[in-house]
């Protein structure tokens, strides 16, 4: 399983309304095996959740051909 180590927590505030809390996201743990440093490689946020995304929908398109799969049989 593929931990996201950056997500978006609501906190209430005393001041105000919620503030979103940030984690980075770990692209080594996302993509295991690579001999590089991923983090360093990219090191801006947007880069690193588009990337995340990207492997987040991928599972999720071959989940679904996955379950395609096994309705054919």
């Amino acid at each position: 399983m593929i931990e996201m180590d950056e997500e978006k927590v609501p906190e209430a505030t005393e001041d105000g309304p919620r503030e979103e809390k940030k984690r980075e996201i770990d692209l080594n743990a996302l993509y295991p095996g690579k001999e590089m440093d991923l983090n360093r490689l990219f090191p801006d946020e947007e880069t690193r959740r588009l990337l995340y995304d990207l492997q987040r929908t991928k599972r999720e398109i071959e989940r679904f051909i996955k379950h395609l799969s096994t309705e054919e049989e």
